[in-house]
C-alpha cells in the first residue's frame, strides 16, 4: 500500500511540477486525451451536436471593412434574393466571423432553423461547412437549405466554391447552428494541423 502511494506521489510530481521536457511532452498528450474523449464529447451531449466547437479555416464569412462597406459591395445579391438590408441586419452573426475564430454549435431542430442562421454542413468536402442559410423549403417531408458565405460577391455555384453545391443542403447533412464566436482562438488548431502536415511531408 505505502509503494503504491509513493509510486503515485513521484507520477503527480512527474506531470505537475517536474520541468523536464518528457512532462511537458506528457502534459500535451494528457491534456489532448482530455480534450478530445471527455470535455469534447460532453459538450456535444449538452449542445445536441456531434461538432460543438469548430474552427474557422477559411475567409469564405469576412466581412472586412465592417457591415457597411461589406453590404455596399454584397448586398446586390441578397436583395435580388429576396433578403433586405433590415432583415440581415437582424441576422445572428451579422457582421460575419474571420479566419482563425473559433465558433460554438448547437444542435437545432431543422424546422426551427431559420433563413439568415449560420450552420455548419457535411458537404463533398473533408472538413465541415460554415456558412449562412438563404433559402429553405421543404420537399417529401424532409429539410432543405441554400447557404451562402457572406464573402462570396455572387451566386453559391460560382467558379470560385464550385465544388461545394450549396443549393440544396438536406437536413441530413446539417452538424448545428452558431451560437458564439471567439476571436482568433482557432488559430492554435489551424497552426497545429499545418504543423502535422510539415512533419508527414518530410516523411513521404
Amino acid at each position: 500500500m505505502r509503494k503504491g502511494r509513493v509510486t503515485w506521489k513521484k507520477v503527480w510530481y512527474f506531470i505537475w511540477e517536474d520541468e523536464s521536457i518528457w512532462s511537458w511532452i506528457v502534459n500535451i498528450i494528457l491534456a489532448f486525451v482530455l480534450i478530445k474523449f471527455i470535455i469534447y464529447p460532453g459538450l456535444g451531449f449538452l449542445l445536441s451536436t456531434s461538432h460543438p466547437v469548430v474552427a474557422v479555416v477559411s475567409e469564405s464569412m469576412e466581412h472586412n471593412n465592417g457591415f457597411e462597406q461589406w453590404w455596399e459591395k454584397a448586398g446586390k445579391w441578397y436583395v435580388e434574393n429576396g433578403i433586405s438590408k433590415e432583415d440581415f441586419e437582424d441576422f445572428p452573426l451579422k457582421n460575419g466571423f474571420d479566419k482563425g475564430d473559433i465558433i460554438a454549435l448547437k444542435g437545432k431542430k431543422p424546422e426551427n432553423i431559420e433563413i439568415g442562421d449560420v450552420v455548419v454542413f457535411w458537404s463533398a468536402k473533408k472538413d465541415p461547412i460554415i456558412h449562412r442559410v438563404v433559402k429553405k423549403w421543404q420537399d417529401k417531408g424532409v429539410y432543405y437549405f441554400q447557404t451562402k458565405g457572406d464573402n462570396y460577391k455572387t451566386n453559391p455555384m460560382s467558379i470560385r466554391n464550385a465544388f461545394l453545391d450549396e443549393t440544396k443542403v438536406s437536413e441530413n447533412q446539417l452538424v448545428g447552428y452558431a451560437v458564439l464566436r471567439v476571436p482568433l482562438l482557432g488559430y492554435i488548431k489551424i497552426w497545429f494541423v499545418e504543423f502535422l502536415n510539415i512533419i508527414k511531408s518530410l516523411f513521404v
